[in-house]
C-alpha cells in the first residue's frame, strides 16, 4: 500500500472525478466490504451543480432543541482552531444528534467563516438554511433536508467520530463527495485510488462509446462488456498485487 501522507496531487487528481468513478475504484483494492465506507440516501447535495470536494474530515456534533449552559458546548472559533491539526483541505462534519432534526445546522455565516479558513465543504446529517446565499459563495454542502431557524444551535463536542448517514467519520478522514453522495477514501490507498480512475474511465468506455456509436445489437454489446470486464479485472488484479 501506499503512505498514509496523501500529496496535494493526489487530492487535485480525485477532485476531477466523480464520486460512483471514485467508488468503483476503491471496491477494487478489496479493503472493505462493498456495501461499507459511503454515506446512505439521508445525506443529499443541496447544491448538485457544484463540483466534487475532496478533504479530511473536521468532525463535530451539534444539538438544537434545548438550550444548553454556558460551559457545555465548544465554540465555533474552536472548531475551526481545529482545522491546523489536518493535512489539508477541510471538510465539516456535523453528527446532528437530535432525532429528528429540530433545527438547521448552517447557515450563511457558518458556511462563510469555514469558506474563510480553507473548508471546501460540508456535510450534516441534520439540515442546513440560507441555502440561496451559500450556493452563492459557491460552497458545497450535503444536508438531510431544511430547517428556517436555528434553535438552540450549539456544538455539545468537537473532534469526536460521528455518525452520519450510516458510515462513521473520524477526524482526518479523506472524503470525496458530489452530487451522488458522500464516501471515503483509505488514506492508505488514496494515491493508487486517484491514479487509477482514468484507466478504470477508459475500461468503462469501451461499453459506452460501443452504444453512442449506434447500430448496437446484442452480440456486439456482449462483446463490449467482456472487453471492459478484462480491461478492469486486469487493474483488479495488479492493485491486489500492490496490496499484499
Amino acid at each position: 500500500m501506499s503512505d498514509p501522507t496523501v500529496s496535494p496531487d493526489t487530492l487535485t487528481l480525485l477532485a476531477g472525478y466523480d464520486t460512483p468513478t471514485v467508488c468503483n475504484v476503491i471496491e477494487l483494492f478489496g479493503v472493505r466490504p462493498r456495501s461499507a465506507g459511503y454515506m446512505n440516501r439521508t445525506i443529499q447535495a443541496c447544491f448538485p451543480d457544484l463540483a466534487p470536494i475532496v478533504g479530511y474530515a473536521a468532525t463535530a456534533t451539534f444539538r438544537a432543541s434545548s438550550p444548553a449552559g454556558p460551559d457545555a458546548y465548544a465554540t465555533l472559533e474552536q472548531q475551526i482552531e481545529a482545522f491546523a491539526h489536518l493535512p489539508g483541505p477541510p471538510v465539516v462534519v456535523f453528527q446532528d444528534l437530535d432525532d429528528p432534526p429540530a433545527a438547521a445546522t448552517f447557515g450563511e455565516i457558518m458556511c462563510t467563516a469555514y469558506q474563510s479558513f480553507g473548508a471546501v465543504g460540508l456535510i450534516t446529517s441534520g439540515a442546513g438554511r440560507d441555502l440561496d446565499q451559500v450556493h452563492a459563495i459557491g460552497f458545497p454542502v450535503f444536508t438531510s433536508g431544511a430547517i428556517c431557524a436555528h434553535g438552540y444551535c450549539h456544538f455539545p463536542s468537537v473532534g469526536d467520530p460521528v455518525q452520519v448517514g450510516g458510515t462513521t467519520v473520524r477526524p482526518g478522514d479523506l472524503l470525496h463527495a458530489d452530487r451522488n453522495g458522500v464516501t471515503t477514501i483509505p488514506l492508505e490507498i488514496a494515491d493508487e485510488v486517484a491514479a487509477c480512475c482514468a484507466e478504470f474511465v477508459r475500461a468503462e468506455a469501451a461499453t459506452l462509446d460501443y452504444l453512442n456509436a449506434g447500430g448496437a445489437t446484442m452480440a456486439g454489446l456482449a462483446d463490449a462488456r467482456a472487453r471492459s470486464a478484462a480491461m478492469i479485472e486486469r487493474l483488479r488484479r495488479r492493485v491486489g498485487r500492490r496490496g499484499r
